[in-house]
């Protein structure tokens, strides 16, 4: 075990979290991730692998919190990482209109202390920094690279150019290996249910159980490059062990419509998305996003990263998956161990 490679994880027990802690850990590597101590910890994610590898000593979960500088560094210095994945974020883009300067903070100071912690830590830490398709704005429909210009729409986007500036310059000002993802959308059946993909999917699931009678969503004309997250940390991982650090665009180079994702996904189960959705300008953006479509060229021909997963399979994938929550609320309603509730997510 001391030849295992050590990483940090923050935002482990969010979608990306878990995904990359798998891949890590199956790849052997002792894994450290933050879980901000508050009444309610959700870990549900990584619980099967908190009971597979936490018992081997692999899998640690610390109590940290992004604006608590001293606890991060702290732990640096405890866990001497080989490589610190910057994770977490309030990363809902209506949600940081509604809570701006929570979302400011965490994105900014937040990953600054992070690497403060590392510039002044005497071991050499690889650091990765989550950055956005959001900050670019979409303004054009055009395909977007790493050297596209940022033009942002919402205070999270800001805080991810923020973040992703700071990031490069300490990796030109201190030589430090600091590489920034710009990942596109990536969603998978651990997306979180506030947004737009998990909202559908498992709204299907529920009408086909009679728990639920209608969906109600916002802007149905956003076009996004949509991918699957498992593909996604893959790309992460491959971005630190590359010899070089550098900027990363991930994405399918495939742009799809709300719509379009209604259609396929109602489909699958033999609904029609027109007699169950509506859409309501309260779930509009104050200053929207119509259009991402990500050209992950450099990634392909020098990470040698692909997604392998369709738009088509991710869809099923996520519908199969929230059919079979659905299956099990269902049971619990019946024996009336929970109440049905038709609220809509944020």
């Amino acid at each position: 075990m001391s030849s295992s490679k050590i990483a940090l994880i923050t935002g482990i027990t969010g979608q990306d979290g878990y995904y990359l802690s798998k891949l890590l850990l199956e790849k052997n590597y002792i894994v450290h991730g933050t879980v901000r101590r508050s009444s309610n910890i959700n870990t549900d994610r990584i619980d099967p692998l908190i009971a597979e590898y936490s018992p081997k000593g692999m899998l640690i979960l610390h109590y940290s919190d992004l604006l608590d500088s001293s606890s991060l560094s702290s732990l640096v210095n405890l866990i001497q990482p080989d490589e610190v994945y910057n994770l977490a974020a309030q990363s809902h883009v209506n949600v940081s209109f509604k809570n701006p300067i929570f979302t400011t903070q965490v994105g900014t100071l937040g990953a600054l202390s992070l690497m403060e912690a590392i510039r002044y830590s005497e071991k050499r830490i690889k650091f990765y920094q989550a950055s956005s398709s959001e900050m670019f704005g979409g303004k054009e429909r055009i395909m977007l690279d790493e050297n596209s210009p940022l033009i942002p729409k919402s205070p999270y986007a800001a805080s991810k150019i923020f973040a992703h500036h700071m990031s490069q310059i300490y990796r030109d000002s201190y030589d430090l290996f600091f590489t920034n993802g710009i990942l596109f959308n990536h969603e998978s059946p651990y997306r979180g249910e506030t947004f737009v993909t998990r909202k559908i999917t498992k709204a299907i699931g529920r009408i086909q159980h009679g728990i639920q009678s209608k969906l109600t969503l916002g802007n149905l004309d956003a076009s996004r490059d949509w991918g699957f997250a498992g593909d996604y940390v893959e790309g992460m991982y491959l971005m630190m062990q590359h010899e070089t650090p550098e900027d990363w665009v991930l994405a399918t180079g495939e742009t799809h419509t709300v719509k379009e994702f209604l259609e396929i996904a109602f489909n699958s189960v033999n609904l029609n998305w027109e007699d169950y959705v509506e859409s309501s300008e309260k779930y509009f953006r104050p200053n929207e996003v119509d259009y991402l479509l990500g050209d992950s060229s450099k990634a392909r021909k020098k990470l040698n990263w692909e997604p392998k997963i369709s738009f088509q399979e991710l869809v099923k994938l996520m519908v199969d998956h929230d059919m079979k929550e659905a299956e099990r609320e269902k049971v619990l309603i019946d024996n009336n161990l929970i109440k049905p509730t038709w609220e809509n997510p944020i």
